[in-house]
């Protein structure tokens, strides 16, 4: 539908952590700068697919996943390909995003490549802080109040 966004748990998330002052400076340190384009990406989605989506912008992107067991929202900035870096072997194509995820959590920062690209491109693993946990997200940090409906007799008549 035209002029609908998907509003994922992953970017509600995102958009939570992005409308505090912790969260744009925490990003603004690895790269982030507003404009920049933000993939959503599941857990299960294979690297090609997500890769495919980040190639759509022809510049560099932040990744988005939500920890399939913690809640803990994860981000990498991953660069376009790069001429001028040694072409690596492709990654395998069943390869999901919560396996690169999962490798990155060790060595943080990682040279790649998807099958369709002709270069290499450069993944770094965004560490988390205390606004990606799962408790802080803006339903919890400003909870709406609730009605409360109660029954009061209502004047059958009005006198002045």
């Amino acid at each position: 539908m035209p002029g609908r966004i998907a509003r994922t748990q992953t970017a509600v998330r995102v958009a939570d952590f992005l409308a505090t002052r912790e969260g744009k400076a925490h990003l603004s340190n690895y790269g982030w700068a507003p404009g920049m384009p933000i993939v959503m990406t599941q857990p299960t989605e294979s690297l090609n697919e997500a890769m495919g989506m980040a190639s759509i912008h022809g510049r560099a992107v932040l990744i988005a996943m939500l920890d399939p067991q913690t809640k803990e929202l994860h981000m990498l900035h991953v660069t376009v390909p790069q001429i001028t870096l040694k072409v690596t072997k492709a990654c395998a194509d069943r390869l999901t995003m919560g396996e690169f995820f999962q490798r990155l959590s060790t060595a943080t920062i990682a040279e790649f490549r998807v099958k369709f690209w002709k270069h290499t491109a450069v993944a770094h693993k965004i560490p988390t802080c205390p606004g990606m946990q799962p408790q802080n997200t803006a339903s919890t940090r400003y909870p709406l109040p609730t009605l409360r409906h109660t029954s009061a007799p209502i004047a059958a008549s009005y006198s002045r």
